[in-house]
């Protein structure tokens, strides 16, 4: 079974239509809810573009150079959905993921293509003028189906993050949830950027484990992630 199986299949059977990805940036203004359905729905999305247009397969390797967004999670889970392994180092990926801030590193690791930039933009617009062999997320990954189906089982010793097996991946996430004490009755408020494994791990996948819905906010501004966390309805904040 692959880590977004693990980490989604429990919250889809038990709560498909409650929100699960609530994400604000506080410099814009955006604010975007996902329910654990539309999330999964994303997710296919994704996997089927990675899949279908850039060859992702299991045992393929995929740098994310992108920050704590839910179209992060969205392509994270979708390149676990593949059975591809998340690593931290463009040049050792088969595949990265970036934003246009990062567009260059991305390139300089894979100048002749091999390059998926996402614009992270609220109302789903594209890059404009990207280099020839660099895929525009937005506008390619709306032409996929939402429902993604492996052509294989993905193993669940195959490699998901940094060669960490997909199994020991779930395992410490799932400590890590019942380390911070998370649960399906739990909302969580976050500021982290999950550019660190350990971030990455508490931020997102522990959250998921434990079955609880996840508030990212960037580019937080201090004097209203208080309110923030009474209006949501927070119960807990990392």
């Amino acid at each position: 079974m692959s880590l977004t199986a693990t980490l989604l299949d429990p919250i889809l059977a038990a709560a498909p239509a409650r929100p699960l990805i609530t994400f604000y940036d506080d410099a814009t203004g955006e604010r975007i809810e996902l329910s654990a359905i539309t999330t999964a729905n994303w997710v296919a999305k994704a996997a089927n573009l990675l899949r279908d247009e850039c060859d992702v397969e299991p045992g393929g390797t995929v740098a994310v150079l992108l920050p704590a967004h839910w179209q992060t999670a969205s392509v994270l889970l979708a390149a676990w959905s593949c059975g591809a392994e998340v690593v931290g180092e463009p040049a050792e990926a088969d595949l990265v993921l970036c934003d246009a801030g990062r567009l260059d590193l991305a390139l300089a690791a894979h100048p002749s293509g091999g390059v998926v930039a996402l614009s992270l933009d609220a109302f789903g617009r594209g890059i404009d003028g990207l280099p020839a062999g660099v895929i525009d997320f937005a506008t390619e990954v709306r032409l996929h189906g939402d429902e993604f189906v492996p052509w294989e089982p993905v193993p669940a010793d195959a490699a998901a993050l940094d060669g960490m097996p997909a199994s020991e991946v779930a395992t410490r996430a799932a400590a890590r949830a019942a380390e911070l004490g998370l649960s399906a009755s739990d909302r969580v408020l976050s500021t982290r950027d999950w550019t660190a494994r350990e971030d990455l791990v508490d931020g997102l996948l522990a959250v998921l484990a434990g079955g609880a819905s996840l508030v990212q906010v960037a580019h937080a501004d201090a004097g209203r992630l208080e309110r923030k966390y009474d209006t949501e309805k927070c119960t807990t904040r990392l």
